[in-house]
């Protein structure tokens, strides 16, 4: 099943940019998704195994490595990746 993730991050420290910075790359070397960046939040598509163990996989490394931190996921279960031209 494909599905569509929105994902938001917002870490409780001063040095935030870094953090989200260190995130967004993390998100984008996964070559099973598709993720498109916005000043706003991630988008990540693909197949819903690979999708979630990303997801597992970030927040844990995430909270680890940078402490107190909210994360705001919304999930659709398709696949709405926009056409880029």
């Amino acid at each position: 099943m494909k599905i569509s993730l929105e994902l938001s991050l917002y870490p409780l420290t001063d040095n935030f940019l870094n953090v989200i910075q260190d995130i967004v790359e993390k998100l984008n070397a996964d070559d099973k998704v598709t993720c498109i960046t916005n000043t706003m939040s991630t988008q990540i598509f693909g197949e819903l195994n690979d999708v979630m163990a990303l997801l597992n996989s970030i927040i844990s490394y995430s909270f680890e490595t940078y402490g107190k931190q909210v994360f705001v996921a919304k999930f659709l279960n398709s696949d709405v990746t926009p056409e880029l031209h």
